[in-house]
């Protein structure tokens, strides 16, 4: 279906091709992934597949791209429309219409298809994503994870027999993205469809892959021999390395039969904690070192239907510096909040979680003033959000959104470095080094529109992270990233943590928030359901528990890290 005869890309501004000599194919009706550090070249193969590369993006092909006979040099991207579905790293790049059902059908409509048809494969595909009751919904309205979806089901209903998706799970809480993976496979098996995927959260996906081909080696083979030699890898496969096992499980059900050993040796271990966070006060004394403040306000008892809120007495402490209370926000006819008690002490890091379109991007955008409560009070550092300068305002609290574009305007690395520092008042230099720490090996001069997505939210986190603000605020702050990049991202926030800043990340990465959070609140349709230490809520939930507390349980382990610190 899919043949790569030596191929080779290379951009103008690069002296190195982005590929090298690639020679694949991939047969009909298979599922492969792509696996590699970010920068080695995913986006471009898969671009080269649906044609954009060279005919959008430049640069030059060398060698020769065929899909189901169709050589993409001489087809550009609207000769394979028919054949070949996209989506990118950037699902908002790809919408031209206003609604979801609107969307659904343009794809369609561009084909020529029957209106029968279209409104057919329009509401077998809302069924399939769980979009229906999204189906009136202005695309603007929708959260970062319900916009994946919807690009996603944009080039499921023209049927193509290739689908290319560049990232489909990185804005996807783990509910969401077990259907889409669960739909791709489904095509894959029923329909024939070819899906090549490149995706950096493994954990999610490996498991569905009949192949991985790993870059820049350009290696293709079976997931279990990929990843025994793979730099990246999930960490069902990293606790695998660790105990042993041959083969290497690719699930958490494999991983389970083989864990008796493991789990006797580690019977009588306790895990080490994440570090205290904050200076030392009787409250932080009362809580322990887990770090998790008891839960705050009311909350309904339903919800997600796993948790209960709790409360313990603790002795007064230091003021919050985050202090929320009868919380409430309404955008148009969405009560977005409601009720929301929170309380974040300096040095602590928080963990938002909870399925796409539950409010956590809306509580973030309300603690750094970007929107006015509709009713009850929240304060940062003492200060009213909503009601404060946005230049006094920026030395409190930090934001990098999840759309990290929107705080980067200058043409180069170096430009954008060198405003950060003016606008922070710091010395000289102090965001370059923060680019270099989280994002080695970028040039002074490359425009912030040719990084990848990881790479452009490392660099805005440079930019916030310029000014130290005491309140950090991240919103999907590993998507796009590779294991290796969010190594760097985890050691640098615990850094920050420990200098005495408080660190709120609404994120769907449950390894992430394993490896961080002193704290998790849980929030679902508005409000805050669970609240305590990482190790109670994360692993009393199927959906947000992480891969080694699954494959351990009933023992209290969260990662490979604390696993390997153990043994």
């Amino acid at each position: 279906m899919i043949r790569f005869e030596n191929v080779s890309v290379t951009y103008e501004e690069d002296a190195e091709p982005t590929l090298r000599d690639v020679n694949l194919t991939v047969p009909e009706g298979e599922l492969v992934l792509l696996v590699g550090p970010s920068g080695v070249g995913k986006s471009t193969l898969l671009g080269a597949v649906s044609g954009l590369v060279p005919h959008f993006t430049g640069g030059t092909l060398t060698g020769r791209v065929t899909v189901d006979g169709r050589d993409t040099r001489t087809h550009p991207p609207r000769e394979l429309a028919d054949l070949v579905g996209t989506v990118g790293q950037d699902p908002s790049a790809h919408f031209v219409t206003d609604t979801v059902e609107d969307e659904l059908a343009y794809g369609m409509e561009s084909l020529g298809l029957a209106p029968g048809v279209m409104r057919r494969r329009v509401e077998e595909t809302l069924d399939l994503l769980g979009l229906a009751e999204l189906r009136d919904r202005p695309i603007a309205t929708l959260s970062g994870g319900q916009r994946q979806r919807v690009a996603i089901g944009s080039v499921l209903t023209p049927h193509p027999k290739v689908l290319v998706l560049d990232e489909p799970t990185s804005a996807l809480d783990p509910s969401a993205a077990e259907d889409v993976l669960a739909v791709l496979q489904r095509l894959v098996h029923d329909l024939g469809t070819t899906v090549l995927l490149a995706e950096h959260r493994l954990e999610r996906v490996v498991q569905y892959a009949d192949q991985v081909l790993m870059l820049p080696d350009g290696v293709m083979g079976a997931p279990a021999g990929i990843m025994a030699v793979s730099p990246v890898h999930p960490p069902v496969v990293g606790l695998g390395r660790l105990a042993g096992w041959d083969p290497l499980p690719l699930t958490v059900r494999d991983a389970r039969r083989r864990a008796g050993e493991l789990k006797a040796r580690l019977e009588d271990r306790v895990p080490a904690g994440p570090l205290p966070h904050g200076p030392a006060s009787p409250a932080s004394e009362a809580r322990g070192s887990g770090g998790g403040a008891p839960g705050h306000g009311k909350g309904r008892s339903g919800g997600i239907g796993l948790f209960k809120r709790r409360r313990t007495e603790t002795a007064p402490g230091p003021a919050p510096l985050v202090l929320a209370e009868g919380l409430a926000v309404r955008r148009g006819r969405v009560e977005a909040l409601r009720r929301i008690d929170l309380q974040v002490q300096a040095g602590e890091t928080l963990a938002l979680m909870g399925r796409n379109g539950a409010g956590k991007s809306t509580l973030l955008s309300t603690l750094v003033g970007m929107i006015a409560p509709t009713s009850g009070t929240v304060r940062v550092a003492g200060r009213v959000p909503h009601s404060t300068s946005p230049r006094e305002l920026i030395r409190q609290v930090g934001l990098v959104p999840q759309e990290p574009r929107d705080l980067l305007y200058a043409d180069t690395v170096a430009a954008e470095c060198a405003a950060a520092d003016g606008d922070a008042g710091a010395a000289p230099g102090t965001c370059r080094a923060l680019v270099s720490e989280l994002l080695p090996g970028v040039a002074d001069d490359t425009h912030p529109r040719d990084l990848s997505e990881g790479q452009r939210l490392a660099l805005a986190l440079a930019v916030v992270l310029t000014g130290r603000p005491p309140l950090l605020l991240l919103d999907e702050p590993t998507r796009g990233l590779d294991y290796a990049a969010k190594a760097r991202l985890v050691a640098r926030l615990r850094t920050l943590a420990a200098e005495g800043h408080a660190i709120v990340l609404a994120t769907h990465d449950v390894e992430l928030a394993a490896e961080l959070a002193h704290r998790v609140v849980i929030i679902a349709d508005g409000e805050v359901v669970a609240d305590g230490p990482t190790a109670e809520v994360v692993v009393s939930s199927p959906a947000f528990s992480p891969q080694v507390a699954k494959i351990l349980a009933p023992q209290p382990w969260l990662t490979v890290e604390q696993v390997e610190a153990a043994l």
